[in-house]
């Protein structure tokens, strides 16, 4: 079976930067920069972007290039007792985050027709937590399933499916060679927009003036290599299988600045709509901003519909915000199913089509108990736990088993042949020590504080029957997996390079 490839860099770039831009770009790091300092959180943000972020990014598009695998096959040319490594994140993601995920997306489909006659009325808050989702008490009292949201995640995972199941050239790369320009230009639009807005200068004041008092705690420091490391899709197995399908001659430094750099852009310049609105809602409002600023989906759902009903045409431009929010989540979707249906390609040699199949029915079967009335609070412990247990730990098994297992130096030759900008020993310091220390504080940070108390205020049998089980099924799944047969011999054959 020939492998699939790119058919051009910019192709692969684009897939890339999709995989990486997504809901939370939008609306998670304005917040986070907000409360941590302002534009003094760039600084540690951009420290952490070029010493986790970027060096890993370039990790991950080594290995599925010189290693010519998905994430599984990668680590099983590495050695055979690392492709549970690979399998893990291919499996809480497609089975686990995913779910969720394309539901988001779903409210955000929903959204965007509600915004043509802003159908949230005065007050956004009753109509999206009593009317749209219809929140029961809580993750034990299940409910109904929601049909709008019902509805929306079966076109969200059609899409996944009609865009995965047309191949690499004509699907995932064709999609991303539309649909990011379509997004970025959506958000220069936005962004046009909300700075005519009336207060748009004390929303950018809060976002980006600097308290540089804030970069004396450790929590920043944290959470700036928190934000870093998920925004670019890090141990989600999706980088290493999209450079599987780079030619043998590859610039992969250059893809993996380009790639950091345009995710990391995009986030910051989103800020500038999202705040300027904020700004617009608090003077209309005669409030303080920080009353009118919410963190992830109260921000989307909640604090920007109360801004659309007060704007000149904000039915518009609630179009265009939720329209976009789709574009982003979209490109994201389509790479985990792709990371997934790559994987077993590799192992089991099943079609194309028939793995795009599985997955999306799979995943829409997975998504409903999302769709229910209890779905806001399973997505929320759920989340929490593929988020910090499953992503933090895989990074650090990824960055041991290459670091320490495998000769990295080696591999450092093969990207400084095909790259215009070097590797050397500060990457491979990074890659061994550094990286895997900064996501143990973090593994450990969590840990300490999940212990102490349960998360959310949740019930420990929520927390464990849906938090702790669901991310252990994942982990037994990667572990039967690796261990069933290869019906392909692709494991068996080397990389571009050998690498004892």
């Amino acid at each position: 079976m020939a492998r699939e490839a790119w058919r051009s860099e910019v192709g692969f770039l684009l897939a890339a930067v999709g995989s990486a831009i997504g809901l939370g770009n939008v609306w998670r790091f304005s917040y986070v920069a907000y409360e941590h300092g302002g534009g003094a959180f760039l600084i540690p943000y951009l420290i952490a972007l070029f010493t986790a972020g970027i060096p890993v990014l370039i990790l991950e598009y080594a290995i599925g290039h010189e290693r010519i695998g998905s994430t599984p096959l990668a680590f099983a040319k590495i050695s055979k007792r690392f492709e549970w490594i690979g399998w893990w994140p291919v499996c809480f993601v497609m089975f686990g985050i995913l779910l969720y995920y394309n539901v988001i997306i779903a409210w955000c489909l929903g959204y965007f027709f509600f915004s043509f006659d802003l159908a949230w009325g005065s007050d956004p808050d009753r109509f999206f937590f009593q009317s749209f989702l219809k929140l029961s008490s809580g993750p034990g009292e299940i409910g109904e399933v929601r049909t709008p949201v019902l509805l929306g995640s079966l076109v969200t995972w059609f899409l996944c499916w009609l865009i995965v199941g047309r191949g690499i050239q004509r699907g995932i790369e064709l999609a991303n060679k539309l649909l990011m320009p379509l997004l970025f230009l959506i958000v220069l639009v936005l962004v046009g927009w909300s700075l005519q807005l009336e207060g748009a200068s004390l929303g950018l004041k809060a976002y980006l003036k600097p308290d540089f008092s804030e970069l004396s705690d450790p929590k920043v420091w944290i959470d700036a290599y928190s934000q870093v490391f998920f925004s670019l899709s890090l141990s989600f197995g999706i980088m290493i299988t999209y450079a599987s399908y780079l030619p043998e001659r590859a610039d992969i430094t250059k893809m993996a600045v380009m790639t950091a750099l345009a995710d990391s852009g995009f986030a910051i310049f989103a800020g500038f709509a999202v705040f300027a609105v904020l700004g617009f809602m608090a003077v209309s409002l005669g409030k303080p901003l920080p009353e009118v600023v919410s963190e992830s989906i109260g921000l989307a759902f909640v604090a920007y519909p109360k801004a659309l009903s007060l704007m000149p045409f904000g039915n518009l431009f609630g179009a265009l915000f939720f329209f976009g929010l789709v574009v982003a989540g979209l490109s994201s979707s389509v790479s985990i199913v792709e990371a997934f249906v790559a994987a077993m390609r590799d192992k089991f040699d099943y079609s194309r089509r028939f793995l795009t199949n599985l997955a999306c029915a799979v995943g829409l079967l997975g998504s409903l108990p999302f769709t229910t009335q209890a779905g806001l609070h399973w997505l929320d412990i759920v989340d929490h736990f593929l988020s910090h247990y499953g992503l933090v730990p895989v990074g650090i098994l990824e960055c041991i088993a290459i670091g320490w297992c495998f000769s990295i130096k080696m591999l450092a030759d093969h990207i400084n042949r095909i790259s215009s900008i070097g590797v050397g020993p500060v990457w491979i310091f990074l890659i061994r020590y550094f990286v895997p220390l900064i996501l143990l504080v973090i593994l450990l940070g969590d840990l300490y504080r999940d212990l102490k108390a349960p998360y959310g205020g949740y019930s420990w049998t929520a927390i464990i029957l849906i938090g702790r089980d669901w991310l252990l099924t994942t982990l037994i799944l990667a572990f039967w997996l690796a261990s069933r047969r290869w019906r392909t011999d692709h494991h068996r054959r080397p990389g571009r390079t050998v690498i004892a």
